[in-house]
């Protein structure tokens, strides 16, 4: 974890210690390069900036979930940002002029952990279950939740706005 910057709100409890309510597996994990917070890019802009290629692992029994995923371009990837803090409720990134809720913010410190990953699919090879990816924002060893096959028909969005933030 790291120093609280002002304006920083902790939960009452932290979420990692509560009893979980949902049973989520690991499908694989990501191997990138990332092996530190400090050299991780904070975004896949940013990842893609670098052009280094990445790769997820996923386990024998869930290789059969790959079957057709040849046909896309690109892929939905749900991770679990498993070295991440799960206590703080507000934040206040470092290039932001103000804290913000959890849930207005993309960063990785949130009460449940789940990354959204967009990456165009480079390589796949089902047998031995592994997906080569354009580039990724996370650590090396991360564990994936889930792989979803992106189509820009239905979840790519336009018009979507982000007010600038004063």
């Amino acid at each position: 974890m790291t120093e609280k910057r002002e304006g920083e709100v902790e939960m009452v409890s932290n979420p990692a210690d509560m009893p979980a309510d949902g049973h989520v597996v690991f499908i694989g994990h990501v191997r990138s390069p990332w092996k530190s917070r400090e050299e991780c890019p904070r975004n896949m802009a940013s990842a893609r900036e670098r052009g280094i290629e990445a790769t997820i692992e996923v386990a024998p029994g869930y290789r059969p979930g790959l079957a057709g995923l040849e046909r896309v371009s690109h892929v939905a990837i749900l991770t679990w940002l498993d070295r991440s803090a799960r206590n703080l409720i507000v934040q206040k990134p470092r290039h932001a002029p103000r804290p913000k809720g959890v849930f207005a913010l993309r960063s990785p410190a949130r009460p449940n952990p789940v990354g959204l990953h967009v990456a165009r699919l480079t390589g796949l090879d089902i047998v031995d279950g592994r997906l080569t990816l354009d580039a990724i924002d996370v650590l090396d060893g991360t564990p994936v939740i889930d792989i979803k096959p992106y189509y820009a028909s239905t979840d790519s969005v336009p018009e979507a706005t982000v007010a600038k933030d004063e």
